[in-house]
């Protein structure tokens, strides 16, 4: 036995520095004069320390940091530094090495990406209770230097990479945060190979059905759709060389993520999204002729097809924020579908693929600084430290994902918004006293309401007045995190100095009453009134809505209830709401680590059914809420709340119904409803709680909601629904 063990041991070492090795070949473009020795320093220092440790899987956990570098090396084209601090990012956590140490070691700015780091990691702990601060935590160490995220993004994948080995609720909490929040930051920093492979493994994990029904479907027409795009690219190819032209023409399929996206926003089946892949066109072009090499080739690729002229995107002239840049047309392929066409140089790939570190490389040729204006945003964010980290993740995740417009000032300077922006978000962008006086704007010389929604390309000029100060119905106008931010702290003022005078109010009114002025009787009376604060509760005096006779009225009911202290749901512990659950014979749902059974109800954003994929959520006043893995609110909920998330499965017990809703698509046909209500009455035995039906020009759209007992029945019934004459289409959708 022993002798085996050796060997074991010995294969390992061999594999470690295979890894090693490949990890030095990875970083191999970067490495400066003494680098090599740098990495080899770092790699037996993490060697050493995690030693003993293994994963999950069984093996040894230095494949883990070895896997981060090599990552970081390859795939983001980050240098030496970056590499060491990934061999690194583990040990002042997990080992007996310190901070001090590595700075001894390797200098100040590795101990201080490692710091970085560090901090960071324990923003996951399952026990958080506080996971959008501590998010916040994460980003103040992005704003610091960006490296430290790009590490930790390398650090995720990786481990999303390697999840198989874990419990479900890690799986879907893990899953949870990379989509929430992971994905997005990849996406921002540009790095688009990687927030597509997140977003791909996270839906692997939140919604495995789906996941693995479009990856069956994609890989059941690979041979054809290979033969399409060798078929579209060939002319492209001979043409774009007789042109002189140095380029690569490829087809590249789309995630499976976007996919599942674009059946969802479209509502229609696997089998009806036409860009299932995108054909990409790389240039080698000199810098000076990047420009116009880009514009021949499309040229080139619109001559030979069609294009549509509404799916022209010309990043190239404005790039993305995030230093994108590419040109994307799409063309009406020869079998009558349409493909996708992006055209690109070699920088703006590898800008496209590595996102922020190429940014950095090609940065003296390129007068693009959008990066640095949102790194510079989000130090603008962070440093206002009165915002509730949740509100500030809400509008920050946001500012991540959105896609920019284009506006010019009066003087034509161009000014970056997200979609969606409005006419007060740009007055907030040019300074925060032209927002808080805004009274209107003139776009394209038209006068138009704060409220106005800006199109790419307008012109705006801000109108202002002396007598204009920010409301709190603006927060609802403005999408922009800065806006934002900026209206919360002037209504904030707003609201101190109201509250001071309020105070001095109560003070006076408490006196002729004969009642003392402490922290509490101003409890007491703020619960009296429903109010959250005793800060609200001097507003409400200054404001005229507490007057004198409301407080008499206190005065009474506290006599008759003398002493008696507030008991609020607010402050009910997440644990004292589990063990105020009492057991009930028809449940059907088993909830929490030991699977018992416990009152819950159906989360209405997603009406669950058995055979679904669910967890149960703890909710502060209405007990435990069951929801779908897949439901639009669950990547929130468990990444901000993962320490209310608990385990919950179906027992096949009772034949319960559950509500669920179907929508129907066909073509109008005599008899159509009566064929359809009667599969659903006649042949599933199911009873119908409401249908709604519209039919427009021969085409029925009609929603169906139904009692159905699991995601099997659903299932046969909605297969049966489809054999029916005219109909084309059927799809659960969320009450």
């Amino acid at each position: 036995m022993k002798t085996e063990l050796v060997i074991d041991l010995e294969a390992e070492k061999q594999e470690i520095l295979k890894r090693y090795r490949a990890l030095l070949r990875a970083s191999k473009s970067t490495l400066q004069k003494g680098d090599k020795k740098e990495i080899r320093k770092a790699f037996d220092m993490a060697l050493e320390s995690h030693k003993d440790m293994r994963r999950k899987s069984g093996e040894p956990y230095i494949y883990h940091p070895i896997a981060v570098a090599q990552i970081a090396a390859e795939e983001i084209g980050l240098g030496t530094t970056s590499i060491v601090c990934a061999l690194l990012h583990d040990v002042v956590e997990d080992t007996d090495i310190t901070l001090e140490d590595i700075e001894r070691e390797f200098g100040k700015k590795t101990a201080k990406i490692i710091d970085g780091l560090t901090k960071i990691s324990g923003v996951f702990d399952t026990n958080s209770s506080l996971q959008a601060e501590n998010f916040r935590k994460m980003l103040l160490t992005l704003a610091d230097d960006v490296r430290v995220i790009l590490i930790k993004l390398a650090d995720r994948l990786h481990n999303m990479r390697t999840m198989d080995f874990m419990p479900r609720h890690k799986q879907l909490k893990i899953a949870s945060e990379t989509i929430y929040l992971y994905a997005p930051l990849a996406h921002r920093l540009g790095l688009y190979a990687i927030k597509s492979e997140l977003e791909d493994l996270s839906m692997k994990y939140l919604d495995p059905d789906t996941y693995k029904f479009i990856a069956k479907k994609l890989n059941e027409k690979k041979a054809e759709r290979a033969l399409f795009i060798k078929k579209f690219v060939e002319p492209i190819d001979e043409i774009v060389h007789e042109q002189g032209l140095v380029a690569d023409v490829y087809g590249r399929p789309k995630s499976i993520h976007s996919i599942w996206n674009k059946m969802k926003k479209k509502n229609i089946p696997f089998e009806e999204v036409y860009d299932l892949f995108a054909i990409r066109i790389i240039l080698d072009s000199a810098p000076e002729n990047e420009k116009a090499d880009c514009w021949k080739a499309y040229s080139i690729v619109t001559d030979l097809y069609r294009p549509n002229p509404d799916r022209l995107r010309d990043w190239v002239s404005s790039p993305k924020g995030n230093g994108y840049e590419s040109l994307h047309t799409t063309v009406m392929g020869p079998r009558g579908q349409w493909v996708e066409v992006q055209i690109r140089t070699q920088r703006m790939n590898e800008i496209a693929e590595k996102g922020f570190a190429a940014h950095w490389k090609y940065k003296e040729s390129s007068n693009d600084n959008g990066l640095d204006q949102w790194i510079q945003k989000v130090r603008e964010m962070l440093s206002n430290p009165e915002a509730n980290a949740l509100d500030f993740l809400d509008d920050f995740k946001m500012n991540l994902f959105s896609d920019e417009i284009f506006i010019f000032t009066p003087k034509g300077a161009l000014i970056q918004l997200p979609l969606g922006a409005t006419a007060l978000d740009f007055a907030f962008e040019i300074h925060t006293d032209v927002g808080a006086t805004c009274i209107g704007a003139k776009v394209n010389h038209k006068l138009v309401p704060i409220s106005y929604k800006l199109q790419n390309g307008d012109q705006v000029e801000i109108i202002t007045s002396s007598k204009q100060t920010p409301k709190e119905d603006w927060l609802n106008v403005v999408v922009t995190a800065k806006a934002k931010s900026k209206i919360k702290s002037s209504l904030k003022e707003e609201k101190l100095k109201i509250a001071e005078n309020g105070k001095e109010i109560l003070e006076r009114k408490l006196k002729s009453l004969k009642i003392t002025y402490n922290t509490d009787n101003l409890q007491k009376l703020s619960y009296f009134f429903k109010l959250p604060s005793t800060q609200e509760l001097f507003v409400n005096v200054a404001l005229g809505k507490i007057e004198l006779k409301d407080i008499k009225e206190y005065l009474s009911s506290e006599k008759e209830v003398e002493n008696r202290g507030p008991e609020r749901p607010e402050n009910l512990t997440v644990d004292i709401v589990k063990t105020k659950m009492k057991g009930s014979e028809n449940d059907i749902l088993l909830i929490g680590e030991d699977l018992q059974k416990i009152d819950y109800t159906l989360a209405a954003c997603c009406n669950p059914i058995p055979g679904d994929d669910v967890f149960g959520f703890v909710t502060v006043s209405e007990g435990i809420k069951i929801h779908r893995t897949n439901c639009p609110n669950a990547a929130q909920l468990m990444a901000n709340y993962g320490y209310r998330v608990v385990k919950a499965k179906w027992n096949k017990q009772q034949e319960l119904t559950f509500l669920t809703g179907l929508r129907i698509v066909g073509i109008d046909d005599v008899g159509l409803i009566n064929n359809i209500t009667r599969v659903i009455s006649t042949d599933f035995k199911v009873n119908m709680r409401s249908i709604t039906v519209d039919t427009n020009e021969g085409i029925f759209d009609g929603s169906i909601m139904i009692f159905v007992n699991d995601t099997e029945h659903l299932e046969n019934l909605i297969k049966n629904l489809l054999k029916v004459r005219g109909v084309t289409g059927v799809t659960r959708f969320d009450a």
